[in-house]
């Protein structure tokens, strides 16, 4: 006989048995199993498989304090989102190319810790200057860009969609600004002639890109809620501007609006929806703006709606009762830290 016959024959009834067994078996368990009618209330399990939960980060730079985005980055892995968002200013930026790359390739090894995607989102420091707005492009896309998730639209705005001339124009004022910044503090920055500019606390939508979101609303008109995520904020512009127009074509629609730039927490409501300013994820603090502390913001969508959960990156602990990554040795209210400029 074959000396192979028998393990044949043992396999085959193995697997017999196996077919057996697995067709007495329900072909799904159900999730919850209660043979001790366990006590508990009423309500049904909250877990519908149309849920789903991302994770938005604040400013990091705008004199950075080191170590805090690398916390929050660890945080947010104990959170387990679908994925992550920002609302801009991702890296310092300056007018040389090179360093600019150099930033770039910094963040990227710092976002690669994540254990979900991180979808950019351009702020001042990412795109105010032509070497920041060519590698943007060059490295990651277009500036501005939709997406849909789950039957949910999210329009990511650039707010610094100036024409080159302006652009140019601008970015130096912006320089000079942060020139002063560094030698003088942060209250002498707020007298600069950029920090003075209307444009440095609403930014700019162009026409085009008011129209491009326009048309992506006309795509998706039944959407279950729509997300804008910008850096500044173009509704606080004392005279009509593009943005004015993507917010006529909101108006019928469930929608929520994330940005930043003030590094100081602040909601507010028009038409009916959220526009919340997020305070910063790692950038200075600037109390004067309002409550100015490091957060993160857990946002829940399913067919009911939404929940917005705002995350102080103090209360966030391990399973050791303590901050990731020696985050217990960092400062994260603005009120409670030591002054920079002091």
């Amino acid at each position: 006989m074959n000396k192979f016959f028998p393990c044949l024959l043992l396999s085959l009834a193995l697997a017999a048995t196996i077919r057996a067994y697995a067709n007495e078996m329900p072909a799904t368990s159900p999730p919850f199993h209660d043979p001790d009618n366990a006590p508990k209330s009423a309500q049904a399990f909250d877990d519908p498989d149309t849920r789903f939960r991302f994770v938005i980060h604040s400013d990091i730079t705008g004199s950075e304090r080191e170590g805090v985005f690398e916390v929050a980055i660890e945080q947010i892995n104990l959170l387990r989102p679908e994925f992550i968002i920002s609302v801009g200013d991702l890296i310092a930026g300056t007018d040389n190319r090179a360093s600019v790359d150099q930033q770039w390739d910094r963040y990227a090894r710092r976002v690669g810790k994540a254990k979900a995607p991180v979808f950019y989102v351009g702020g001042n420091h990412d795109l105010l200057g032509v070497a920041m707005r060519e590698a943007w492009e060059e490295r990651h896309g277009p500036r501005y860009y939709h997406f849909v998730y789950k039957d949910a639209l999210f329009l990511v705005l650039d707010t610094e969609d100036y024409a080159p001339e302006r652009l140019a124009q601008i970015a130096q004022m912006r320089a000079d600004a942060y020139a002063v910044a560094e030698s003088d503090g942060w209250d002498a920055f707020a007298e600069t002639p950029y920090a003075l500019l209307p444009e440095s606390a609403t930014g700019v939508i162009s026409v085009r890109q008011s129209e491009f979101f326009q048309d992506v609303l006309t795509q998706y008109p039944d959407v279950r809620w729509t997300f804008l995520f910008m850096h500044k904020a173009p509704w606080l512009s004392d005279s009509p501007t593009p943005f004015n127009a993507l917010e006529v074509a909101l108006a019928d629609r469930s929608y929520t609006v994330f940005h930043g730039h003030k590094h100081a927490y602040q909601h507010q409501q028009r038409q009916g929806a959220d526009y919340i300013q997020l305070a910063t994820t790692g950038g200075v603090f600037l109390p004067a703006n309002g409550r100015s502390m490091d957060q993160l913001v857990l946002v829940t969508v399913d067919e009911d709606g939404i929940d917005i959960a705002n995350l102080l990156m103090e209360g966030i602990l391990d399973k050791t009762g303590n901050l990731p990554l020696n985050g217990n040795q960092l400062c994260f209210e603005g009120t409670r830290c030591p002054d920079p400029d002091k």
